[in-house]
């Protein structure tokens, strides 16, 4: 059990110290991991921004998850995907895309995404179920050419671990318990974190 975020985000950084002094790109998945992603930036010395990726839910039940979509249109379905009807599908990703497009307008509206080419770049949440998000912003960032990819987990299941060392040169995870339910299972304070909170952290305002 973490405490809260920035318990696991402490503990990730002390597995990813060896990176401190080659200047990572520490690219937080909204908006729980943020908060996480200020203090390993901080901690490895590094830059943080966040990566837009939203989860794609099946027409109906929109908490079912059936892919992702990340901010440059990259996309990333699941097989159950082909359950659903291929026009109710286009228009829940067509309304994702549009809430990744006004999201990246309200975070860093004075600068654009930093590039990931030729970067370090760790990719951090605080856990993941199906590891739809996770995958799919993986797989956005790998077509901008980082120097290096690893994803940075919280909690996730062992099958979610192995599929996300298929897309990551490295997958650093804390918790992979067989008998995983929900990722606020591993944190005591999993308390929702608010736009404002997002938009101070990646602006630098931090003690």
């Amino acid at each position: 059990m973490f405490r809260d975020r920035l318990d696991a985000a402490e503990r990730l950084a002390r597995r990813l110290s060896h990176l401190k002094g080659q200047d990572p790109l520490i690219l937080a998945i909204p908006r729980g991991a943020v908060p996480m992603g200020r203090l390993m930036a901080d901690a490895l010395e590094g830059d943080l921004d966040v990566v837009l990726v939203r989860k794609v839910g099946a027409p109906g039940n929109p908490e079912y998850a059936i892919g992702a979509v990340s901010e440059d249109g990259s996309l990333a379905l699941e097989a159950t995907a082909r359950h659903y009807r291929e026009e109710a599908v286009n228009r829940e990703i067509d309304k994702q895309q549009a809430l990744l497009e006004e999201r990246r307008r309200r975070y860093t509206p004075v600068r654009a995404a930093i590039d990931p080419e030729g970067r370090i770049v760790v990719v951090v949440d605080d856990g993941s179920a199906t590891g739809a998000t996770m995958a799919a912003a993986l797989t956005a960032l790998r077509s901008r050419g980082p120097k290096r990819l690893i994803a940075a987990l919280g909690a996730a299941p062992p099958d979610t671990v192995a599929r996300l060392e298929s897309l990551a040169d490295e997958v650093v995870c804390l918790e992979t318990p067989w008998n995983f339910q929900a990722v606020g299972q591993f944190f005591t304070d999993f308390d929702q974190v608010e736009d404002e909170e997002v938009i101070m952290l990646l602006g630098g305002e931090h003690g």
